[in-house]
Order: C-alpha cells, then structure tokens, then sequence
C-alpha cells in the first residue's frame, strides 16, 4: 500500500519520512492541497530504478537486433574474441 503524505507533513517531519525511505526503500507521494505531486525516494532506490530502466532498455535492443537478424550465436562470438585475444 503506497505511502501518502501532505506537503505540509514533508516540511515538518521531514526526517520521519526520510527514514522511512531509506529503511524500506519505497518511495513516499505527497499531496499539495489534496491532490497528487511528487514521489520522494532515497537515492539508493532512485538509482536501483534508473538501472532496471536501463537495463530493460538494452534487453529490448537486443531482442531488436536477434528479431532483425543481427545476432550470431554465442559459441561463434566467443571464438571470435577469443582469436582476438590470442593476436
């Protein structure tokens, strides 16, 4: 369940809610006059999101690549750069 809290709550406890996302790595969304606004994250989580969209984005190119036919098969790869290495 997601954890809201107002704007107001964010300037003043702004430690207790700091806490919170650092010890359960979720980010906390706050309201400003009832409605939805930001999403306050540690940056430890901030960066393990920024990675899984990373990630997923060169997962989705190389699955790009075999479907253009711009793949080979692993073994042929790594005998390529193991003759590379040996030159």
């Amino acid at each position: 369940m997601p954890k809201i809290r107002s704007s107001a709550d964010l300037r003043n406890n702004y430690n207790e809610i700091s806490t919170f996302c650092h010890n359960y790595s979720e980010p906390v969304f706050i309201t400003k006059n009832g409605k939805g606004d930001l999403a306050v994250m540690s940056i430890e989580a901030y960066e393990q999101l920024v990675g899984r969209f990373e990630l997923y984005g060169l997962i989705y190119e190389g699955m790009e690549d075999v479907a253009a036919g711009r793949a080979r098969p692993f073994s042929e790869a790594m005998a390529d750069i193991r003759s590379r290495r040996r030159r």
